[in-house]
C-alpha cells in the first residue's frame, strides 16, 4: 500500500515550495505555521500587548516588529519566546531555503535558536526526501532524525520507541505503577497501542494519524538455536537499521551533492581505520576512545546500538588522504537508554573534498 500524500501532516510541509535544485523556499504560511507552535500561543494571562503582537504575526508573518512593540509584551517568558521566534525567522528568510538555513545554523552556531525549530527543519527536509518513496520503514526510520527515541532490549531484540510517545502512554493509558517501572527502567516492549513495526502491519500504519506509536527494530540479526550446538543467525529482512542507513544516505546526497553507501555492521575489523563520525553524542565519545585504543568500559560497549560503513561512490568526493577509506558511523543510547541522533554530524564531519 502506497503512503497517502499527507503522511507527517504536523510539519508544515504542504506550505513551501521548491526552488530549481529541489530545496524548501520558506512562505509567509509556513512561518504562520511555526507560530502556530504551542510555545508561542496566547493563554488566558496573555496581556493586550502579547495578544496584539500575535494576531498582527498571524496577518503578516512577514511584517517586521519594531523593538518597542516587543519591549510592551508584559511577561519575560512571553517576550524573549518571541524574540526567538523572531530571530529565527529572520534567519530563515535571509538564507533562502530550510537547507540553507540548517546548515548555517549548524556551521555557525545555533545562536539560541531552540531545538524545536532545528529539528522543524530537518522534518521538512525529510519529508521531501521520501515523499516519492513509499517505504514505512524509512519514514520511521527517518523520526530518529528529529525525535529522541528510548531503546532497549526485549526478548533479545532491540526496540526503539518515540519517547514523548511512551511518556504520554504511560501518563495517560491507564498503566498506573507499571507504566511508571518502565519509565525509570527506560525499557521498551510492544504493545496493542505500540507494535513493532513489521510487513504484516504497514497498512496500519499508514492508516494511522499517529505513526509515532510504532516501535522500530534497530536488531541486527536474530539468532535461532538448532540443537546440537548449531546456531542459525537469521538476517532480518526488514531491519530498522538498514532503513536507517538509507536515510541518512539520503540526507547526506540532499545536503552535500555526493553519493554514498551506508551499511550497518556489527563490528570494525579495520586495521587501517582512518575516520569516523558519531552520530550522537555518546556514539561520537565512544568512537574516539576506541580509535585511540583508551579502555572502555563494558557499560558503555553496551550502549552501543549499531555501527555502520558510509562508502563513497565516488572516492573524488573524499579529501585524497582517505579517498576509498571506508567512514564508520556510530549509534549509541545515552545512560538513560535514549538515542538523540544528529544528523548534522554527516553534514560537518564526512572527509569531503570540498565543502558545499
Amino acid at each position: 500500500m502506497d503512503h497517502p500524500p499527507g503522511f507527517w501532516p504536523d510539519c508544515g510541509f504542504d506550505t513551501l515550495t521548491q526552488d530549481a535544485c529541489g530545496w524548501l523556499v520558506p512562505t509567509a504560511d509556513y512561518v504562520r505555521w511555526l507560530l502556530a507552535r504551542p510555545e508561542l500561543a496566547l493563554v488566558p494571562e496573555s496581556c493586550g500587548a502579547e495578544v496584539a503582537l500575535h494576531q498582527a504575526l498571524q496577518a503578516q508573518p512577514l511584517r517586521a516588529v519594531p523593538a518597542a512593540e516587543l519591549a510592551a509584551v508584559a511577561d519575560a517568558d512571553a517576550r524573549e519566546n518571541f524574540a526567538v521566534f523572531l530571530r529565527f525567522r529572520d534567519t530563515l528568510l535571509a538564507a533562502g531555503t530550510l537547507e540553507a538555513c540548517y546548515l548555517q545554523l549548524m556551521r555557525g552556531g545555533v545562536n539560541g535558536i531552540p531545538p524545536v525549530f532545528i529539528d522543524a527543519l530537518a522534518q521538512a527536509v525529510l519529508r521531501q526526501l521520501l515523499t516519492d518513496r513509499g517505504d514505512a520503514f524509512q519514514v520511521r526510520a527517518a523520526e530518529m532524525l528529529f525525535r529522541t527515541q528510548r531503546v532497549a532490549l526485549h526478548e533479545g531484540r532491540m526496540l526503539a520507541g518515540d519517547r514523548d510517545t511512551l511518556d504520554l502512554l504511560n501518563e495517560t493509558a491507564g498503566l498506573g505503577q507499571v507504566g511508571r517501572l518502565l519509565l525509570q527502567s527506560g525499557s521498551v516492549q510492544p504493545r496493542p497501542d505500540m507494535p513493532v513495526l513489521g510487513p504484516d502491519n504497514t497498512e496500519r500504519f499508514w492508516r494511522e494519524g499517529h505513526r509515532h506509536r510504532f516501535l522500530l527494530d534497530l536488531t541486527h540479526a536474530l539468532t535461532q538455536d538448532l540443537s546440537h550446538g548449531l546456531v542459525l543467525n537469521l538476517t532480518l529482512a526488514h531491519s530498522g537499521l538498514k532503513a536507517l542507513a538509507q536515510v541518512l544516505a539520503l540526507w547526506v546526497r540532499h545536503f552535500m551533492g555526493v553519493q554514498v553507501q551506508i551499511e550497518p555492521v556489527q563490528a570494525i575489523n579495520d586495521p587501517a581505520w582512518r575516520w569516523h563520525v558519531g552520530l550522537d553524542v555518546a556514539s561520537t565519545a565512544l568512537l574516539n576512545d576506541l580509535y585511540q585504543h583508551n579502555e572502555v568500559e563494558p557499560e558503555r560497549l553496551r550502549q552501543l546500538v549499531s555501527l555502520f560503513t558510509l562508502r563513497f561512490a565516488d572516492p573524488a568526493d573524499m579529501r585524497a588522504d582517505v579517498a576509498g577509506k571506508p567512514v564508520y558511523l556510530g549509534l549509541a543510547t545515552d545512560a538513560q537508554g535514549l538515542v538523540r541522533v544528529k544528523p548534522q554530524n554527516l553534514l560537518l564531519n564526512l572527509p569531503l573534498a570540498a565543502q558545499v
